[in-house]
């Protein structure tokens, strides 16, 4: 793919930069309570405006209902991001009401060199997850937004939101074939690392993985399993793992259809799968539970399993301390929970503590480090995309990036028209 270097390169002061970025945050009410993936976006917006351009920011933030189209939900408005955004640039940055509508084109045509703008909740907007004609004539609406008038010196796309880039969205894929389309400097990084992963990475490779549903990490099991050295399992997703090998897990949460599933994973890579030994189980799930940490076969019938216990800690931590690499997804328990965490933080500190070149695959593990308060430069890259990472581990097309790639193979613009989906082809 064409990338940052090559736009810049090209020269970039007073064009129009269409951005499509990832600021889908978590938020307790107004407030942000991680800034980390407005953050991640600061290289590209900050190189792109210094360098003179007129940047205009695409983002989503949550799921809105089709009750709020114009995003009058304010939990689902991005004016917080503005703020936040603002705060980190050090400049003010304006938010159009509307994502194509007036407020959206009288803020692109009054962007001066150097500043930066952002449109609404772009997931307000219905054809961004709409059919394949729906997203392309949003695309071709927001190119519309940043019009050029030298030929020789075209409005550009820049790809820089890497936890889209498993969608296939106005704003992510059929807007690169609108406009002269380069990938930023994030989601360079995020396909460099993780193409180191799938490649040939150093050994041992240990991966750990948790969060709540087997089902849901399935298939980047299967995909893992014969080319990793290790796989630590925690999270309410080891429940169903310790109930394969016949252990009661109270009321624990658990996947009865995928119990069979996990037998014949435990034994086809018996010595690759390495569960929980013991587990913090509660009365209920509440801060204020009762809490015990038991063995896993010796959980009292009707309490839930929250955390991995500090044995498996240790056990992980030993496991992590011999390793060459390493990725982490998904928390080992309740981490939000202050009597469930200990097992999150103790991972992530066996984590920055290896040796390995460590990666982060993104959403509840990124938060979970910077809630323990680790020093982020202690792991070797943290990932702005959860499900991205696990789709280009899972070995799918990821095709916001196929999008970059096909349009460098054949220099195609906005004048060669939109091609069909991979729905419609």
């Amino acid at each position: 793919m064409k990338t940052l270097d090559d736009l810049i390169a090209e020269g970039v002061g007073d064009r129009f930069v269409l951005l499509r970025a990832d600021f889908n945050v978590p938020m307790d009410g107004f407030t942000i309570t991680d800034d980390g993936r407005i953050r991640a976006a600061l290289p590209t917006i900050t190189r792109l405006a210094g360098a003179g351009a007129k940047v205009l920011v695409m983002a989503h933030l949550g799921r809105p209902k089709e009750t709020h189209p114009l995003g009058r939900d304010p939990v689902m408005t991005l004016s917080a991001v503005a703020g936040r955004l603002g705060q980190l640039l050090d400049q003010p940055v304006r938010l159009a009401k509307d994502v194509v509508g007036d407020s959206a084109r009288d803020i692109a045509a009054g962007l001066e060199s150097g500043a930066v703008a952002l449109l609404a909740n772009v997931r307000c907007e219905p054809r961004e997850t709409g059919t394949a004609s729906e997203r392309d004539a949003l695309a071709t609406e927001l190119a519309e937004l940043v019009p050029s008038q030298d030929p020789d010196r075209p409005s550009a796309f820049v790809s820089d939101g890497f936890g889209v880039v498993h969608r296939e969205q106005a704003s992510v894929v059929e807007i690169a074939r609108k406009l002269p389309a380069y990938g930023g400097d994030l989601v360079a990084r995020e396909t460099e690392v993780l193409r180191r992963l799938t490649g040939d990475p150093a050994r041992p490779y240990v991966v750990i993985l948790g969060g709540s549903k087997v089902s849901d990490k399935l298939a980047v099991l299967t995909n893992l399993l014969p080319t990793v050295d290790t796989l630590l399992v925690g999270g309410a997703m080891c429940f169903t793992f310790l109930a394969a090998q016949g252990h009661d897990v109270g009321g624990s949460k658990l996947e009865s259809e995928q119990i069979d599933t996990c037998r014949d994973l435990l034994a086809k890579y018996a010595g690759t799968l390495v569960l929980p030994t013991d587990v913090v189980v509660a009365s209920e799930f509440s801060v204020d539970a009762q809490t015990r940490t038991v063995p896993v076969g010796e959980i009292p019938e009707g309490w839930l399993g929250l955390d991995v216990g500090p044995e498996t800690v240790s056990a992980f931590g030993s496991r992590l301390a011999d390793a060459a690499t390493v990725f982490w997804n998904g928390p080992m328990g309740v981490f939000e929970m202050a009597p469930f965490a200990a097992g999150t933080t103790g991972v992530a500190e066996a984590v920055a503590d290896s040796p390995a070149f460590s990666v982060i695959g993104g959403g509840d593990s990124a938060s979970a480090i910077r809630a323990a308060g680790l020093d982020e430069e202690r792991f070797g890259h943290i990932s702005t995309g959860g499900g991205a990472s696990l789709e280009f581990l899972e070995g799918k097309e990821l095709p916001g990036i196929a999008v970059l790639e096909e349009t460098q193979r054949s220099g195609e613009h906005a004048d060669r028209g939109a091609r069909p989906s991979t729905e419609e082809a």
